[in-house]
């Protein structure tokens, strides 16, 4: 089982946000830790000790629910699906194979019906070639086995109905941070978490706004903010390198 939170704003700017996975061995729960500590915009890899995360294992829910809501979080964090368009998605909507997720439907959050998707944009293929969906995926086809209809949405609740957000918040994703310490925050926190990650990676923005359904250049600048001072260096650091190559300086060019 896994747990994937991120947290993009705090109120309070001299903390800082972090990105937790738990991730914990199928059926037995033994915890296997991986915490992501932040800046407000990208992410730092960090080993977080068990006294840290042991508060969330012992919250009061079921293993089922638990292991529902933490794939829930961890496609979310990978994909940057909206969770409207997570809990409409289908077994026939994820092609291991091919490594991607169709998106043609959504479930509205106040009818708790799935209908159309939010814009035409929001129609899309979303290919997950990193690492971090490749290993959403291998964790989603795990979390499936043993489900042979197609047509079958992929979170539902008992009645086979798709899951209301306002629950996976109430019932697991604010206690769980509260139970770590951190500042309560929503489902579209880990949409905008993916598309940061994807950004500072280098992705091309057509293909980022693609990927994430943006209607528009200026709705996927939205979602960003300022570069951390260390992904600064770099990018200087990396133009001097490109420039000395050519036989020139910076001092030159300018």
């Amino acid at each position: 089982m896994a747990l994937a939170l991120f947290s993009h704003h705090m109120p309070n700017p001299k903390k800082q946000p972090r990105f937790a996975a738990i991730r914990q061995a199928q059926p037995s729960c033994a915890a296997r830790r991986i915490v992501h500590q932040s800046t407000t915009r990208s992410q730092i890899l960090r080993v977080a000790p068990a006294s840290e995360l042991q508060p969330a294992a012992k919250l009061d829910v079921d293993c089922a629910r638990k292991e529902r809501y933490a794939m829930v979080f961890v496609l979310a964090v990978a994909t940057g699906l909206r969770s409207g368009e997570l809990f409409a998605l289908r077994l026939n909507d994820v092609d291991f194979k091919a490594g991607t997720i169709r998106e043609d439907e959504s479930a509205d959050q106040r009818t708790y019906k799935i209908g159309p998707c939010k814009n035409a944009a929001a129609y899309r293929t979303v290919l997950l070639a990193d690492s971090q969906g490749k290993e959403a995926l291998s964790m989603l086809k795990r979390f499936l086995k043993g489900n042979q209809n197609p047509s079958a949405l992929v979170f539902r609740s008992k009645r086979g109905c798709p899951l209301r957000e306002t629950n996976v918040l109430h019932e697991f994703l604010h206690p769980v941070l509260k139970a770590l310490g951190l500042p309560q925050a929503g489902m579209h926190a880990f949409r905008h978490g993916c598309n940061r990650r994807r950004e500072l990676a280098g992705m091309n923005p057509a293909v980022l706004r693609q990927q994430m359904g943006h209607s528009s250049a200026v709705m996927t600048a939205r979602y960003t903010g300022e570069i951390p001072l260390e992904q600064v260096r770099t990018a200087f650091s990396s133009m001097e390198l490109e420039n000395m190559e050519n036989g020139g300086s910076v001092l030159a060019v300018a």
